[in-house]
């Protein structure tokens, strides 16, 4: 890459480093987070308030408490996994942004057994619940898969346009048909039975939905590191022609890779279901999809350091609700925090990879 930039007193051209700056790559992003608090901090001083006390009522309300750590951990495990989902899509470029929508379609085929089969020992209601959510997850994930094969629909444009049919058919249902009789005309569905309900580790807010993220991470990791289709898929994912060149099967890989990425969102919608609501309604909604983008472009598509950011994305959101709490601060907050620190490493991975140079007159 040789981009020219030129003007009477810049002559500058953008050239790709020979070697990235991978021993100080870490310091770089670290940076470039810090840039973003700092931007925050400035929209603390517009607003009327103390950067310092925004800031610090920021890390308190999300890490200062044995609660508030829970509540972190709690609010991580559907963004890990629609997170993780994301990233199986991601590492073969294909860019799966509608894993609101995957969310939501989870969800609601959770919620179908929930209240279909109330009578259901645990035992059957919670993998029941579980395939439910796979399958209507990694349907709706498909859909776009088959569209980009079949007629080389964008899909970029098709995932985001299905965000809202999902969310809509979820309206729909809560509205509806599943809408319960004792709900005094709020858009809900009757509670799930306690046997539909993921319970809490030990005497913790905590619920096993942790272990689903566990041990999705290790399959992930290992499908990657030591099968063969991980392999091709990762390999497609570097260079595509080169793939079709040797003969990988780059269809059947967008099919799979795409119904594996909106199933494990789809297993976010289920636990978020079945562990916090404990019921369908449409605040459950909140955005973990879209934060799920920028989880998996922190952490460089890796299941381990995804978990990592996942819990600090989830703490910028309980630090978020705290500031909102104590400073007034707009609800939209948080959602500017998560955009700036996406955008700043992104820039920082620009500088990892390319270096401005003056350009060398004949």
């Amino acid at each position: 890459m040789d981009t020219q930039i030129t003007g009477k007193m810049l002559d500058l051209t953008i050239r790709k480093r020979q070697e990235s700056l991978k021993g100080t790559a870490a310091l770089i992003y670290c940076g470039a987070v810090l840039f973003s608090l700092l931007l925050s901090a400035a929209l603390l001083i517009f607003q009327g308030n103390s950067p310092v006390e925004g800031i610090s009522l920021l890390l308190q309300g999300a890490f200062g408490s044995m609660y508030a750590i829970e509540d972190c951990l709690i609010k991580a495990v559907p963004i890990y996994l629609c997170s993780l989902g994301v990233a199986i899509a991601f590492r073969l470029q294909i860019w799966n942004i509608g894993a609101e929508g995957q969310f939501a379609l989870g969800a609601i085929g959770a919620t179908w057994v929930a209240i279909s089969f109330p009578g259901l020992p645990s035992w059957a209601m919670i993998p029941l619940m579980m395939g439910a959510a796979f399958l209507l997850g990694g349907a709706w994930g498909v859909i776009p898969a088959i569209l980009k094969l079949k007629m080389k629909a964008n899909e970029i444009i098709v995932t985001l346009m299905l965000n809202y049919i999902a969310i809509l058919i979820l309206d729909y249902l809560v509205y509806g048909p599943w809408k319960a009789s004792d709900s005094y005309g709020f858009p809900m569905t009757d509670e799930f039975s306690s046997a539909a309900i993921i319970g809490t580790i030990g005497e913790t807010s905590l619920n096993w939905g942790l272990l689903i993220c566990l041990l999705s991470g290790i399959v992930i990791y290992i499908f990657f590191k030591f099968t063969v289709m991980g392999f091709e898929l990762k390999a497609s994912g570097e260079n595509v022609r080169a793939a079709r060149y040797a003969g990988f099967p780059y269809a059947r890989l967008v099919i799979i890779s795409m119904l594996l990425s909106g199933a494990f969102a789809g297993w976010a919608g289920f636990v978020e279901a079945s562990a916090t609501l404990n019921r369908l309604q449409p605040t459950i909604m909140v955005g973990y999809g879209y934060t799920a983008i920028v989880v998996a472009w922190l952490a460089r598509l890796n299941p381990f350091y995804i978990g990592i950011s996942s819990f600090l994305l989830a703490g910028l959101r309980v630090g978020a609700e705290n500031l909102q709490l104590e400073l007034q601060v707009p609800a939209a907050f948080g959602d500017i925090m998560e955009g700036m620190i996406l955008l700043t490493i992104l820039a920082a991975t620009f500088f990892i990879h390319y270096r401005f140079a003056r350009r060398q007159r004949s």
